[in-house]
This record gives structure tokens, C-alpha cells and sequence, in this order.
């Protein structure tokens, strides 16, 4: 049987207490880590239902749980396989159900990076 707990307040018998509200607005709603280079692949995630690798250090993150609005917040990490660090930009290309960022290397050329991770946060439809 599926319960509902109603609270303004968690409490923690040694750390303290929270208000409820942080909790729903500061925490991420999406998360994913993938290998972005050969055959791309989640190796962990959360409320992400799929990637699509659009070209060189172009992918789209689908999400399983769509977004009040396409003005939540999103960052992006990456790690290169060269040992190059990856800078990254994420377009303006952001939905209520996916994300589109480019990465790119020490030369501001789209490139694969063998680590890329996306953390969005803001409200849930």
C-alpha cells in the first residue's frame, strides 16, 4: 500500500533539522554520468531515460520525469581520455524533457570526453 508522509520539518537526532522545503528545491532532479567517446553509455543515473550522441562532443540527455519549465539549471562536467581538460558550454537548447550540450578540448574544438556528467536542478512538472 502506497503511504504519504506530510512534514514542514526533518529532524535528525544528532545533526539537526531541515526544512522540507530545501529538500524539494535544492535538490538535483536529474543526474546522469556516461562515457561520451565510441558507443556511448549511462554508467550511473537518475531520472534520465536516455542519451543521443548528436556529433563530436554533441549530446542530448532525455529525461525520464519531465521539467516544470525550460528555466532550470543545469551543470556539466568532463574529464578527457587524453588527459586534455574539457571545457564545456551548454547550449541554449533546453527543453522541459532533454538538454543538448557540446564539450570541448583545450582548443575549443568539439571533442569526445571519456567522462561527462550533467546535474539539473529546478521543479519537476
Amino acid at each position: 500500500m502506497a503511504g504519504k508522509i506530510i512534514a514542514d520539518t526533518l529532524e535528525h537526532s544528532t545533526a539537526g533539522s531541515l526544512d522540507t522545503q530545501y529538500v524539494v528545491n535544492g535538490s538535483a532532479k536529474a543526474w546522469v554520468n556516461f562515457n561520451g567517446t565510441g558507443t556511448i553509455a549511462i554508467r550511473d543515473s537518475l531520472s534520465v531515460s536516455g542519451l543521443v550522441d548528436n556529433n563530436t562532443g554533441n549530446y542530448t540527455v532525455n529525461y525520464s520525469s519531465s521539467m516544470d519549465n525550460d528555466d532550470y539549471s543545469s551543470t556539466v562536467s568532463a574529464n578527457a581520455s587524453s588527459g586534455l581538460f574539457g571545457t564545456l558550454q551548454s547550449e541554449a537548447s533546453m527543453t522541459t524533457t532533454a538538454t543538448n550540450i557540446s564539450c570541448y578540448n583545450g582548443s575549443i574544438s568539439p571533442a569526445d570526453h571519456a567522462v561527462v556528467c550533467l546535474h539539473t536542478l529546478g521543479d519537476l512538472a
